[in-house]
């Protein structure tokens, strides 16, 4: 029998974005494959097996190489216990198994989750995070982490970034892995041929905006199941106005080796603050995300 949902309030905008982003992400996959089939007909083997290797190594291990890549180190309850006691309270109020449960040594003070599933989850927080917060700080981090697991749209989020990926590479294959070399100039195969590193580029931004606009809108879906799963809001509000103080008092160096994860943080390394940056960024910005929850803080209080 299949488990039943988790408690965590189930969010439409959240799933109707999801299935969207999907949806438009495959239609750029099967165009951009259907590009190269084209232009690189008697090498359809070596794209069909780069473009499926590819998919299965994104789908199956990119979660295990980002918390690598962020420092993941697993812990047990006995090393741990305040931690591993706050993610059973959340479990408990959420009614969802146990993920992994990590840490990151890093003074940078945030947390992440990974995982394709419930049963591959893995929740961290760094060092720097365990330090600073109040109990009740870091259990709406870590309910609002645990969202992002009972929403799956981390493993949605995987999927959705592998085109641009994908486009980054094969333009690379294009420009450097010698298809061209037999290539007449006046065949239109070839004209084609010398389109991909335009159309990845494309491919690339429209799927780098799409996981853009997602992102943003997961984080607040996030911030708002959290809330509501604790009936603590505040305490929320509290940890993301305290993290973001604390983000200007880290090393420059430090925070640009956490900014390419910043898809999966609970706060971005940098936040932009104009218009333009604003629209390239993985997540709202803090006012957005504050005046959020003092709606639901005043809705909860009625």
């Amino acid at each position: 029998m299949p488990r039943a949902r988790s408690r965590y309030a189930p969010d439409r905008g959240l799933t109707g974005r999801m299935v969207t982003t999907m949806f438009l992400i495959g239609l750029l996959y099967v165009v951009f494959v259907g590009v190269l089939l084209a232009a690189l007909r008697g090498s359809w083997p070596i794209i069909l097996i780069i473009t499926g290797g590819m998919f299965i190594a994104q789908f199956w291990f990119s979660d295990r190489i980002a918390a690598y890549g962020m420092g993941a180190r697993e812990v047990t309850p006995e090393q741990a216990p305040e931690l591993h006691g706050t993610i059973d309270r959340i479990c408990a109020l959420a009614d969802m198994p146990k993920p992994k449960v990590a840490i990151a040594e890093s003074d940078v003070p945030n947390a992440f989750a990974t995982g394709r599933s419930e049963k591959t989850a893995l929740v961290c927080a760094t060092t720097g995070l365990l330090r600073r917060l109040e109990p009740e700080e870091l259990e709406g981090v870590l309910a609002h982490e645990m969202s992002h697991v009972a929403h799956r749209d981390v493993a949605v989020m995987t999927i959705a970034s592998f085109l641009g990926v994908l486009a980054g590479v094969i333009t690379r294959i294009a420009l450097w892995g010698g298809f061209a070399r037999s290539r007449p100039g006046n065949d239109p195969a070839g004209i084609l041929l010398l389109l991909i590193p335009l159309i990845s580029a494309v491919v690339y931004a429209i799927s780098f905006l799409l996981t853009r606009l997602l992102s943003r809108y997961r984080e607040l879906s996030a911030d708002r199941a959290a809330a509501l799963l604790t009936g603590r809001p505040s305490a929320l509000a509290s940890a993301l106005t305290k993290v973001s103080g604390q983000m200007a008092r880290i090393p420059t160096e430090d925070l640009r080796k956490a900014e390419p994860y910043n898809a999966f943080y609970f706060m971005p390394a940098f936040s932009a603050k104009e218009s333009l940056g604003q629209l390239f960024s993985s997540h709202s910005t803090l006012e957005q995300r504050l005046d959020q929850l003092s709606r639901i803080s005043t809705d909860l209080s009625r």
